[in-house]
C-alpha cells in the first residue's frame, strides 16, 4: 500500500468491508449503453497525481464465481497508487440491469501487525438511470482492534451516490466526453477508545464523526471511469492520550484516464 496515512489505508479497506447493498427490492432496468465495459481483457490506464504519484493499469482478468453468481475479476498490473484502482483490484464485478456491483474479499493491515479480513457483497458503484442525488448503496459497521494496548473502535458508514449527468465534461488537461455520469463515494468515520486504570475502564473520543473521504468519479459511455478526484481528510479530537499518528491529515488524489481497451 503506497499511502502512509492510517486513514487512507482504512478507506481502501472500506470499499471491501463487510456489507450488503440496499438494492434487493429494486427491479433491474436494462440499458443499451455501456458505461462500464467488463469483458475479459478490458483495461484502463490512469495517471495518478497526489502524495504518491504513479501510473495504474486496471484490467478485467478472468471470470470468477462469488456467492454462486458469475462475476468478472479486477486486477492491477502492479501495486496501485490511486484510490479508484486500489478499491477495485482483487474484487469481482457484475452487471444487473443498469447497475454495476462489486463483491470480494481482501486482507488489510490497518495497523502494522493487525490484519483484518474484509468482504463486500453487491455494493453498487454505478447506476445509469438513477436520479440526481439518489443513494445507490450504504453500509455501516465497526472495526475493533488493539492499538498499543489501547482498544479502539472504528465506526464507519460508506455510501455511493449518483450525483448528476453532465452533457459534456472535459477531463482537466485531457479529453472531453459527452453525457457523463457522476458518482460519489463518501466515507463517514468516528473513532473511540478505552483506557483502564486500577481496573476501571475510561472511554475517550479519538475522532468525532466526519466525512473523511469524498471520491467523485466520472463515467463515459463505452469507456468507463475517465477521471476521479478523491479528498481524504481527518482531524483527531482533543484528548490527553497521545497516539503516534498525525492529529490531522489532508490529501487529494486525482486519477486521469490515459488509455483504455476501447481505443
Amino acid at each position: 500500500m503506497k499511502h502512509n496515512y492510517l486513514l487512507a489505508v482504512l478507506v481502501m479497506a472500506f470499499l471491501t468491508s463487510c456489507s450488503t447493498s440496499d438494492d434487493s427490492a429494486t427491479p433491474e432496468e436494462p440499458t443499451a449503453n455501456n458505461y462500464f465495459p467488463i469483458e475479459n481483457g478490458d483495461f484502463w490506464v490512469y495517471d495518478v497525481n497526489g502524495d504518491f504519484p504513479g501510473r495504474d493499469s486496471l484490467y478485467i482478468a478472468n471470470d470468477t464465481t462469488i456467492n454462486n453468481t458469475p462475476h468478472k475479476k479486477f486486477k492491477t498490473k502492479d501495486l496501485p497508487f490511486g484510490f479508484y484502482s486500489s478499491s477495485l483490484t482483487g474484487n469481482g464485478i457484475r452487471k444487473s440491469g443498469d447497475k454495476l456491483m462489486v463483491s470480494g474479499a481482501i486482507d488489510i493491515d490497518l495497523i502494522e501487525g493487525f490484519p483484518v479480513d474484509l468482504a463486500v457483497s453487491d455494493f453498487i458503484i454505478f447506476k445509469e438511470n438513477a436520479s440526481d442525488n439518489e443513494q445507490l448503496s450504504s453500509i455501516s459497521g465497526s472495526i475493533n482492534y488493539q492499538f498499543d494496548e489501547i482498544p479502539l473502535t472504528f465506526n464507519y458508514t460508506m455510501k455511493s451516490v449518483f450525483a448528476e449527468t453532465l452533457a459534456s465534461f472535459a477531463v482537466p488537461g485531457h479529453d472531453t466526453y459527452q453525457n457523463v455520469k457522476v458518482i460519489k463515494v463518501i466515507v463517514n468515520l468516528n473513532v473511540g477508545g478505552v483506557v483502564s486504570f486500577q481496573g476501571v475502564n475510561f472511554p475517550f473520543n479519538v475522532m468525532n464523526s466526519q466525512d473523511v473521504v469524498v471520491s467523485t468519479q466520472y463515467y463515459a459511455n463505452n469507456v468507463g471511469m475517465v477521471y476521479s478526484t478523491t479528498d481524504i481528510h481527518y482531524e483527531l479530537a482533543n484528548m490527553e492520550i497521545a497516539l503516534p499518528i498525525p492529529s490531522t491529515a489532508t490529501q487529494n488524489i486525482k486519477e486521469y484516464l490515459v488509455n483504455h481497451s476501447g481505443e
